[in-house]
């Protein structure tokens, strides 16, 4: 579908949804957005819903500000995803032995490793930089000098929440193996401090939310934003290579007869900032739960628990930014989902799928979530899919 023009109060909103079905507070968290003075265009995809600081599934086009709320406080969380040589028949019947494998090595929930992980000793991993970007920790906002080790430690660990982490299938039965987290406490703390000093600064005093702070151009407090921004997205990138490389070594040792090959990883941000040119302007690109999809760039778009997921490519569509979603989106918020469901419900609808099926993860069952099918057909103009994947094991926190 293309989008449909929703009023806004400095520029239109581009909507890739029937904008009858955003319930009422999201539809005014983007209205909200769309009267800061620097805003230059908000697209908002198909997956769009309330959230905290802006809307999930917006993409947020400023020329010489940034909102930190936008970005959310998992600076740089994303997805990684890679085909291996493993087909649907080299799995065993019973996968609760692969779970739990995959369990000891990669730290779930508020899980760390006991060691930071050392990049040198994981089979083919490719540390680039690895030195340089741990001494840029002491450029960090002194506020979070403290969290060094503990930021060493949660490098390669998952998280809870939706973070995940699973073994698929393809239509074609190819084995793939796919995770989702981001930046862990490290970015957690610099995002809310940040948080902090923009809804200080005077020029924010006015503004109709107060989430809705932005840090401007050539201010003091806009460079050391930037500056751990950054940081904070290249370290959740690095989180999920370390454990892409862990779960890697997973399967190698679990099948070892099969000498299981890999294809290239595919990596994508999803709560992210990049600097890109529009109409002629070049623009801070906030995406809130949305993943760039220029003309020709892999991505992943994931369901729930228990539905499917897709790699897509992009097809470049300036209108929406070169974006699309970030996944399926939820339809109703953590605690209405425990509300509704229960544990039967959970193992009706993970039927299928080796994972939790306790009271922990009822608010991530799949009827708390949009249909990604239904997601999928309103971005026909924004990607194409290249793979459709169902998980078999799903690993959460």
């Amino acid at each position: 579908m293309s989008y449909t023009e929703y009023p806004g109060i400095n520029v239109p909103i581009r909507m890739w949804t029937d904008p009858a079905t955003v319930e009422g507070q999201a539809l005014q968290q983007l209205r909200n957005i769309s009267s800061l003075p620097w805003i230059h265009g908000l697209a908002v995809m198909p997956d769009v819903h309330l959230g905290k600081g802006a809307t999930v599934g917006s993409v947020i086009a400023m020329k010489g500000a940034v909102c930190p709320a936008a970005v959310g406080v998992d600076i740089g969380c994303g997805m990684s995803a890679v085909k291996t040589t493993l087909t649907a028949r080299d799995l065993p019947d019973d996968l609760s032995r692969l779970r739990s494998r995959i369990e000891r090595v990669i730290p779930v929930g508020r899980g760390l490793h006991s060691d930071p992980v050392d990049p040198t000793r994981i089979h083919g991993f490719a540390s680039g930089g690895w030195d340089e970007f741990w001494s840029r920790f002491d450029e960090l906002t002194p506020a979070v000098k403290a969290r060094r080790e503990r930021a060493l430690q949660q490098m390669g660990s998952l998280g809870s929440g939706n973070h995940f982490v699973e073994v698929c299938l393809d239509t074609s039965g190819a084995v793939w193996l796919m995770l989702h987290s981001g930046s862990r406490n490290i970015g957690k703390e610099l995002a809310e401090h940040h948080m902090d000093v923009a809804r200080s600064l005077p020029h924010n005093q006015g503004l109709v939310d107060r989430d809705l702070a932005v840090f401007i151009a050539a201010t003091p407090q806009m460079e050391a934003y930037r500056s751990d921004l950054f940081w904070a997205q290249e370290y959740a990138k690095r989180n999920r290579a370390v454990m892409m490389a862990l779960f890697q070594d997973v399967v190698r040792r679990e099948f070892p007869k099969a000498k299981v090959g890999f294809d290239d990883v595919i990596s994508c941000h999803h709560n992210y900032v990049a600097e890109e040119r529009y109409d002629g302007e070049d623009l801070l690109v906030t995406r809130k739960g949305a993943i760039r999809a220029g003309a020709g760039d892999h991505g992943i778009i994931p369901g729930s628990m228990g539905t499917g997921s897709y790699i897509v490519r992009g097809l470049g569509n300036a209108d929406a930014f070169n974006s699309a979603s970030h996944g399926a989106g939820r339809k109703m918020s953590r605690s209405a989902a425990k509300r509704k469901f229960g544990v039967r419900d959970l193992e009706e609808q993970t039927r299928g799928v080796e994972c939790r099926k306790d009271s922990g993860v009822v608010d991530e069952i799949p009827g708390a979530y949009k249909p990604i099918e239904k997601v999928m057909a309103q971005q026909t103009d924004l990607v194409e899919v290249v793979a459709e994947l169902k998980q078999v094991v799903c690993v959460k926190g």
